[in-house]
């Protein structure tokens, strides 16, 4: 199958193969957002994997918005992650530190700080694993915190890198803080960073621009979700963003584009009619990661169909430590249940 086959990402990273773990929020750091000796030896169990990409991974205080999620903004974390890469590289895997700003689902029961958003806007309905808190409006994000904001993500790829990552995943998709600047449902700034297309992209364009330019290129990636509207609701013509900005990322040499989607089964109106996946690889013409309900066939039928580089697998990685051994000899998998996540295995 030409899924196990290696992958080189490009001149400097090379994968043993074509299997991603994609990112999985499990709340398991300690109170000071540091990584734990389980963390660890959770990642280093599924390092046999092509390339690992950690749970989503704060940047700054401001960002969080549930519990007990890990940050890289800390000596403390940065020690905690070595922990996890070593346990991962003695293993001879690969691991990527995704970096998230929550925005405007951040919550204040966390940051003490009412949260921050391209627009003063807020999302509704209750906040993930608590009791009952809603969430709070958010203030709009100066310019000059805007550019403060985008330090912070280069220098938590530093960070990253100095715990031992070989690179990192921006956190793009999903709702939180940079697509919350790509949509214009949350973004309804008149500045430099919204109002048209070209401005909506200027913010996650300048993160990466700045990421790679801290860490390299090679090591810089992005995660998005043209079709997700988790966290927001869609407007008609947020795609001529996407497109723009994917346009835009092709010139970036990046390590890869990533889809970040629970399942990519359904079709959009919005997105030329196809897939997600479809939608991207159409306008981004480098490395792409396909995400969604993928199996082992359906995924190699997806590599080999040019639909995709390499795929990424979620919660089958959750309940199947030894989801490499198990797939490549024909054994039958755990079946994820919920309740695995208040557990490590």
């Amino acid at each position: 199958m030409t899924i196990f086959t290696p992958y080189q990402l490009n001149k400097t990273i090379t994968l043993a193969n074509r299997i991603i773990m994609a990112p999985l929020t499990r709340c398991f750091a300690d109170n000071d957002l540091v990584p734990t000796q389980l963390i660890a030896e959770y990642y280093a169990r599924r390092a046999k994997v092509g390339l690992i990409v950690s749970e989503a991974t704060i940047i700054d205080p401001l960002g969080q918005g549930y519990p007990n999620t890990p940050g890289i903004y800390t000596n403390k974390q940065i020690e905690g992650w070595k922990k996890v890469t070593q346990a991962v590289h003695e293993k001879g895997g690969k691991i990527f530190c995704q970096l998230w700003h929550c925005g405007r689902v951040a919550h204040s029961c966390y940051t003490q700080k009412q949260p921050v958003s391209a627009s003063v806007t807020s999302w509704h309905g209750k906040v993930p694993r608590t009791e009952n808190l809603e969430y709070e409006m958010a203030k709009e994000l100066s310019i000059k915190k805007v550019k403060k904001l985008v330090k912070k993500y280069a220098k938590a790829a530093k960070n990253a890198i100095e715990a031992g990552f070989d690179g990192v995943e921006i956190h793009g998709a999903n709702g939180y803080l940079i697509d919350q600047f790509l949509r214009q449902d949350t973004n309804k700034r008149q500045d430099k960073f919204g109002g048209n297309k070209k401005r909506r992209s200027r913010f996650a364009l300048k993160i990466v621009k700045a990421v790679s330019q801290a860490i390299g290129a090679d090591k810089t990636a992005i995660r998005l979700s043209p079709q997700a509207y988790v966290h927001l609701e869609y407007t008609k013509g947020d795609e001529k963003t996407y497109q723009h900005l994917l346009k835009k990322l092709n010139k970036l040499n990046i390590a890869y584009v990533h889809l970040g989607a629970f399942s990519d089964h359904y079709t959009f109106d919005y997105l030329d009619k196809g897939k997600a996946s479809e939608f991207i690889r159409k306008y981004y013409k480098g490395n792409f990661i396909s995400c969604g309900g993928y199996n082992i066939n359906t995924a190699n039928e997806a590599i080999d169909g040019s639909k995709a580089d390499l795929i990424a697998i979620g919660r089958p990685l959750i309940a199947n430590p030894d989801y490499m051994e198990k797939i490549k000899n024909n054994q039958d998998l755990v079946e994820y249940d919920m309740l695995m996540l208040s557990k490590l295995i």
